[in-house]
């Protein structure tokens, strides 16, 4: 068993309910070259995002902790709970898959707090023999 003059210095050590501070992060999902063709709706994908997104393991549970977005051809979203960037890769990909748009475009992250989708870069130069 600990000792109980110790544990009381640890929580006095810990500070007396000091709260954390509520961190808000901030992505933003570039859509701009293949909306510019046309291939792909910016809001279908926010639509989309909006059912997708879990909140305390379960869908459609968004409320004021995470807010979906559409500016031009960007989606931001910003969380009041924590929220990984992997986690919006992952449901980016599903919707590219769900879009069949998986064989053109990959989600490449271009800063520490935002993807971009790009098209593969396919070479056309094939020697023929």
């Amino acid at each position: 068993q600990a000792d109980p003059g110790k544990q009381w210095y640890q929580r006095r050590v810990r500070g007396r309910g000091k709260k954390a501070k509520k961190t808000v992060t901030k992505y933003v999902l570039d859509c701009t070259h293949p909306a510019e063709d046309s291939i792909l709706d910016p809001a279908d994908f926010v639509t989309f995002l909006n059912s997708r997104v879990k909140v305390a393991g379960k869908t459609n549970n968004l409320g004021n902790s995470i807010m979906i977005t559409k500016e031009k051809n960007c989606v931001n979203l910003s969380a009041d709970i924590p929220l990984s960037k992997r986690y919006l890769k992952y449901l980016t990909k599903k919707y590219l898959k769900k879009q069949n748009l998986r064989d053109w475009l990959r989600v490449v992250s271009n800063s520490k707090n935002s993807f971009e989708l790009r098209y593969f870069q396919v070479d056309n130069e094939e020697t023929e023999e």
